[in-house]
């Protein structure tokens, strides 16, 4: 299984590749009023409006200000594009499945339940998400 990592407050996260359309660099966002805080608005992706969902506000993690390795990650589930800011995104690894462990009762902000597991990669430890259950979620706010 191929996973794209990408960083978040300095902590390494994960989504299997096969959810992923594309990585874009942060381009104009159209904010849409009285939406969840966490929705930055909406883009234009080569004419499909794709709405943009920042993880740090998200999960609790304090907002800071874009930089040159922001990265938007539109990610297509049930059929539905959305696009994740995150800090950076720039690796591809391989795993074996059989090392996905499941995750301890408590990590960091992150909402355990949007957690699919952990990765233990040489002396790194990568999160996982359920990109499901995340946006389940936020549907449910919407």
């Amino acid at each position: 299984m191929k996973i794209i990592i990408f960083k978040l407050n300095d902590e390494e996260y994960g989504v299997e590749i096969d959810q992923v359309r594309s990585i874009e660099r942060v381009s104009h966002v159209t904010r849409i009023p009285n939406m969840a805080d966490f929705i930055k608005g909406v883009i234009n992706l080569r004419g499909i409006v794709t709405p943009i969902i920042d993880l740090r506000t998200r999960f609790g993690i304090e907002a800071i200000n874009d930089s040159d390795n922001t990265r938007v990650i539109i990610i297509s589930v049930k059929d539905i594009e959305i696009g994740l800011v995150v800090d950076a995104a720039n690796e591809v690894i391989e795993i074996d499945e059989n090392r996905i462990e499941p995750a301890p009762k408590v990590i960091g902000s992150v909402e355990a339940e949007f957690i699919r597991g952990v990765i233990k990669v040489e002396n790194r430890l990568l999160i996982l998400l359920h990109l499901q259950k995340v946006l389940n979620l936020q549907e449910k706010e919407l």
